[in-house]
């Protein structure tokens, strides 16, 4: 996999769960992707609970983490 930027910020080399979250939240197919922080703000929602999500998802066998 090739590394991926935050498109709001330029934050290199996103985390899995990082580029997980863009997908299940915004968009599957998406080739923007965003950081912890950029993502929380652009959802108007705190970085703990987009961490949060993650974990539920995991639990939940999402292929996406």
């Amino acid at each position: 996999m090739s590394k991926k930027r935050c498109y709001i910020c330029g934050k290199e080399s996103l985390s899995i769960n990082e580029i997980g979250l863009t997908k299940k939240l915004l968009d599957r197919d998406s080739r923007h992707f965003y950081c912890l922080v950029c993502l929380a703000e652009h959802l108007e929602v705190d970085t703990e609970f987009l961490l949060d999500r993650v974990e539920e998802y995991k639990e939940q066998g999402c292929i996406f983490f």
